[in-house]
C-alpha cells in the first residue's frame, strides 16, 4: 500500500464518487470519506480541490488531488497495483473497456434532467436501445464469467455498476423495466452480482432515499434553468 492519507470528496447520491469508492474496496485502501451536499452551497475544499468544474468525485492522497472518476479509478489500479487489477493487462481489452466505460451515462441523466417530456422519451428511447447494446458487450467482455472484467469487478463494472441504482430509480419513476429477463438476461444477473459483491453492498445507496433525493435535485437544476432564461 501507499504510503499517505487518502480521503474522498464525495456525495453519497453520485454514481461517479461510487465508483471510487469501490476501486477503493477493491485495493482495500483505507480511507476518510468527506461528503458534499449536493443540494447547498459547494465547500471550500471543494472549491480549492477541483477549482476548473468544481464537481465531486475528488481523491486527496496527500497534498494531491485527482479528478474525474474514471480517472481517479486508473490512479487508484496504477498506484495500488496489488490484485485484483481493475484495468485488464491487454492493450485492446483495456481500449475497449475505455470506450464501455464512457458510453451509458448520458442518455439516464437526460432521462432524469430533459427539459420537456419529448426529450425525456427520446432519451428512454436511447437508453433502452443502449442496454442491448450493453447486453452484447456484457457476453463479449465477461467471457462467460460474472463481470465485465471475467472473475472480479472491472472498469466497466465499476462504470456501469455505480449507475444501477439511479436506474432502479429510472424504473420506479417511469414504471419501464430498463434490465428485464427477456431482452438483457446477462445484465439482469450481472446486476445482482454487482450489487451483491462485498466492495459494493456498503456504499449502494437505497432506492427510495435515491428517488426522494433525485426529486429534490431534478427541482434545483430545472430552477435553475429558468432563473439562467429568464435573465
Amino acid at each position: 500500500m501507499a504510503d499517505g492519507n487518502v480521503k474522498v470528496l464525495g456525495a453519497w447520491p453520485s454514481p461517479f464518487v461510487m465508483r471510487v469508492r469501490v476501486a477503493l474496496h477493491l485495493k482495500s485502501v483505507d480511507y476518510d470519506n468527506i461528503e458534499e451536499n449536493l443540494l447547498e452551497a459547494k465547500s471550500e475544499l471543494l472549491l480549492k480541490s477541483n477549482p476548473l468544474h468544481k464537481k465531486v468525485p475528488v481523491l486527496i492522497h496527500g497534498d494531491k488531488f485527482v479528478c474525474e472518476s474514471l480517472i481517479i479509478v486508473q490512479y487508484i489500479d496504477e498506484l495500488w497495483c496489488s490484485a485484483p487489477s481493475i484495468l485488464p493487462s491487454d492493450p485492446y481489452d483495456r481500449a475497449e473497456s475505455r470506450f464501455w466505460a464512457a458510453y451509458f451515462f448520458p442518455a439516464l441523466r437526460r432521462v432524469l434532467l430533459g427539459p420537456t417530456e419529448e426529450d425525456q422519451k427520446a432519451a428512454m428511447a436511447e437508453v433502452l436501445e443502449g442496454v442491448v447494446l450493453l447486453e452484447e458487450a456484457f457476453k463479449r467482455l465477461s467471457k462467460g464469467k460474472a463481470f465485465f472484467g471475467g472473475d472480479n469487478v472491472g472498469y466497466v463494472d465499476l462504470a456501469a455498476g455505480s449507475l444501477l441504482a439511479w436506474i432502479q430509480v429510472i424504473e420506479k419513476f417511469t414504471e419501464t423495466k430498463l434490465l428485464s429477463e427477456d431482452k438483457t438476461p446477462s445484465l439482469v444477473t450481472w446486476a445482482d452480482c454487482f450489487s451483491s459483491h462485498a466492495a459494493v453492498k456498503d456504499v449502494f445507496p437505497d432506492t427510495d432515499k435515491l428517488a426522494d433525493f433525485g426529486m429534490k435535485f431534478r427541482a434545483e437544476i430545472l430552477k435553475a434553468a429558468a432563473a439562467t432564461t429568464t435573465n
